[in-house]
């Protein structure tokens, strides 16, 4: 039996949609964007050098957990694996950060559309003859989202600290800014606003509330997440060319192509 458009109830008209604009050009480069992160990401994560240059680390490797991390007196520093690790240790935290981000409601949409044509854009059918949503496996999983949020505020509060070192010079003695600090700043006020600007922070905070009047404090909070949920497309990318660009200034730095530019 046929199915979706070109099911029996459906109007029989021959062309596969009747959109006549680029509709094709918006999940392209979101694909092309989200594969440019992933292949980044991953040459990066498994480097497992060139992440720290005083007083600077990396985001993909904050916090280091295990005893091969590069000695660094800049971000938490805890070998919890001990020495048995022998990867890079940022593979053992970045699980939650992607994680949070793969889950996320924006993300799904976005690499859904971009990558699996489901669909690929408004008015435009997917090619797939079934739909079954999220609800078998390994879909299904996208239902932690919430545990991810969960675990991806330690890791941004973590990053908030990288930040404030930051602000020490190469021999670690307080009142420098160079432009690293300057980027550091950026990344981590572009990841806090993703972070609670998310679906899923907007529920925790206000979703089950019956009478916001019986809420005063919930309620600004609710209001002030629901703009920042607004935008959430927008913290998104920006929050994740930020990271990009901040783990590539510290390689940079650290490879030697150049010295951190001293502001004060």
């Amino acid at each position: 039996m046929r199915r979706g458009v070109n099911s029996p109830a459906r109007a029989a008209i021959g062309a596969a949609h009747l959109r006549t604009d680029r509709w094709w050009l918006s999940p392209a480069a979101t694909a092309a964007g989200l594969l440019a992160f992933v292949v980044y990401s991953t040459w990066r994560a498994f480097a497992n050098a060139d992440y720290y240059a005083a007083p600077y680390v990396s985001p993909f490797y904050s916090p280091c957990l295990a005893e091969n991390c590069e000695p660094m007196k800049a971000g938490p520093n805890w070998p919890l694996f001990g020495d048995w690790w022998g990867l890079s240790p940022a593979l053992i935290i970045l699980v939650f950060p992607l994680g949070f981000r793969l889950t996320c409601y924006y993300y799904r949409k976005a690499y859904y559309r971009g990558f699996w044509a489901s669909p690929p854009a408004c008015a435009v059918a997917e090619p797939h003859t079934a739909y079954r949503g999220e609800t078998r496996f390994p879909l299904i999983l996208q239902n932690i989202h919430r545990y991810f949020f969960y675990a991806a505020l330690p890791v941004a509060l973590i990053l908030t600290y990288d930040t404030v070192l930051a602000f020490r010079d190469e021999d670690y003695a307080w009142g420098h800014m160079g432009l690293g600090t300057v980027i550091m700043l950026v990344n981590i006020a572009l990841i806090w606003l993703y972070t609670v600007s998310c679906h899923s922070c907007r529920h925790i905070i206000g979703g089950r509330l019956k009478h916001f009047s019986r809420h005063p404090v919930r309620y600004r909070l609710w209001g002030w997440v629901s703009r920042l949920n607004a935008r959430h497309m927008e913290l998104a990318w920006a929050s994740l060319i930020s990271v990009a660009l901040a783990d590539l200034y510290v390689y940079l730095l650290a490879t030697g192509v150049f010295d951190d530019p001293r502001l004060f």
